[in-house]
């Protein structure tokens, strides 16, 4: 049988043997493929187990390396203790053996010191004894003394002393008379010459403050806007200004009352606003109360340094002279404290021209020395001391200090400005008119009036009005409710009963509000 000679057939039969050849051949690659695969993995695995062996054998060396470190380290920490106790150990046996010889050491002195105790018993009991042989021998000899000159010992001592005492009072007598006399008639008349020549050349104004102020009014019908509906106006100013508010039959005015001459002008100043503005309701009154509390202060501040303006003081701290300008509102027997101070000042610049003396400090200390009543109402003590300790809070000078703490004997004078301090307040104070003693004594029982008040707690302000007939209160509703309100005003009253003497009665009155206020934008 012959195959058919078709190139067809022979492609098919050669590509069937191609992919025989084909698969054998890939078979027989991946075959040896495999065993290379099979082959490195267990070379893989040979190296990481000989590489895991070779770490482990590292690690357990370096494990053993550190513990054996470790071990050194302990043991080199054990011998320095073991050295610093041994150590310890040598000093305290080296201070045992110190401590040993020391009291060793004492015990000796103690006795050697026993022994010159006995050694000095002994001496002293000697001279004792001696001591009483001497006293008997002069005994003796005075005795035999008197009865010579036929008088006991007493009795020429006696005469003797008499006699010296005598004689040396008589010298002292005269000499003291002599120098008295001197100094008198020579201290009289500079004294009466300086004196003569301060109040002559100065000639200042009778001042005698009132406790009232009177206020115009356009018309009468301005009483009723001031009183208000129910008298609301009229209390909310009352209660702003702590001053009393009388309205009368005067046509077209109305007085304020009230002891304190800032209250009264603050009253005064925002009632005056209030009529020129025409609003009158206690919004608005508070609102200008607060306004002219803030300008009074800037025209106290203006007075201050108006004062020492006029004195030629200068360098005051502005401290001092917000206080000067206080003054200006405070009165001492009637008599204007700030005016009482440019006195005192300029006549002890008079004064001090005639003896030789510092004018400026002399001015300067006249000044300043009844700066303590600027604030004596809010500090313990004497105006004097209060206003010697501001004077040196704010770096007066040491000699102004001093003059100012000594005005009224609560320190001894110490040099001329002193004394002359003194005099120019005496001078100053004792013009006739200058002052009054009951406006004073009358004041005085309204400060303290509102005092006791303002010693309760919760009490946030408090006023004295109707010439001291009604004490207002008014206390924080936040911390007094309605039963401690009346509390208040009964331990107030009988506190009042038992610190105060006083005609007729008080009424206290506690005023207590809440108020609610926001603003609409």
């Amino acid at each position: 049988m012959t195959i058919p000679d078709h190139p067809v057939l022979f492609m098919i039969a050669g590509l069937f043997v191609g992919v025989v050849v084909g698969y054998f051949l890939r078979k027989q690659y991946i075959e040896g493929h495999k065993r290379n695969i099979q082959e490195q993995s267990k070379q893989i695995i040979e190296n990481a187990i000989i590489e895991a062996e070779q770490r482990k054998k590292e690690a357990l060396l370096q494990s053993k390396e550190e513990a054996y470190q470790i071990k050194q380290d302990q043991e080199k920490e054990l011998k320095a203790d073991r050295d610093e106790l041994k150590r310890e150990e040598r000093q305290l046996n080296r201070k045992r053996e110190t401590l040993k010889k020391e009291w060793d050491s004492l015990e000796l002195k103690t006795i050697d010191l026993q022994e010159a105790k006995d050694l000095l018993r002994k001496k002293e009991d000697d001279i004792e004894e001696k001591y009483k042989e001497v006293d008997n021998l002069i005994g003796k000899q005075r005795y035999e003394m008197a009865r010579i000159a036929g008088i006991t010992q007493e009795e020429a001592k006696k005469m003797l002393m008499e006699s010296l005492e005598s004689e040396a009072r008589m010298e002292a007598a005269k000499r003291l008379a002599k120098i008295e006399n001197e100094m008198k008639m020579e201290a009289d008349r500079k004294g009466k010459n300086v004196l003569a020549l301060a109040i002559s050349r100065y000639a200042g104004d009778y001042v005698a403050d009132k406790t009232v102020s009177m206020v115009p009014l356009p018309n009468d019908e301005m009483k009723g806007r001031i009183i208000g509906r129910e008298g609301r106006n009229i209390r909310a100013i009352e209660a702003a200004t702590g001053i009393d508010i009388i309205i009368d039959d005067t046509p077209e005015a109305v007085i304020l009352s009230g002891f304190n001459p800032v209250r009264r002008e603050i009253a005064r100043l925002a009632l005056l606003q209030l009529i020129n503005d025409g609003r009158i309701h206690p919004g608005r009154i508070e609102e200008v109360v607060g306004k002219v509390t803030k300008e009074l202060e800037v025209t106290m501040r203006e007075a201050g340094e108006q004062a020492t303006f006029d004195v030629g003081a200068h360098g005051v701290h502005v401290e001092l002279i917000k206080l000067l300008g206080r003054l200006r509102y405070r009165t001492s027997y009637g008599q204007n404290v700030l005016q009482h101070s440019l006195e005192v000042a300029f006549l002890c610049g008079i004064m001090a021209a005639e003896l030789g003396i510092d004018v400026k400090s002399a001015k300067r200390a006249g000044l300043l020395h009844d700066i303590g009543k600027a604030v004596d109402h809010e500090v313990e003590g004497s105006h004097a001391v209060i206003g010697r300790d501001l004077a040196k809070k704010y770096g007066e000078p040491e000699a102004v200090v001093y003059a100012i703490g000594a005005h009224h004997e609560d320190q001894p004078p110490q040099s001329v400005l002193d004394v002359l301090v003194q005099s120019a307040d005496a001078l100053s104070g004792a013009r006739p008119g200058a002052r009054k003693e009951m406006l004073q004594s009358y004041v005085k029982r309204l400060e303290d009036l509102e005092g006791i008040a303002n010693e309760f707690e919760g009490v946030d302000k408090s006023y004295a009005i109707q010439a001291g007939r009604d004490l207002r209160i008014i206390v924080d509703s936040g911390s007094i409710n309605d039963d401690q309100a009346i509390l208040l005003s009964q331990d107030v009253a009988r506190s009042v009963q038992e610190k105060l003497t006083y005609p007729g009665q008080i009424r206290v009155t506690v005023i207590r509000e809440t108020r609610a206020v926001e603003y609409a934008k």
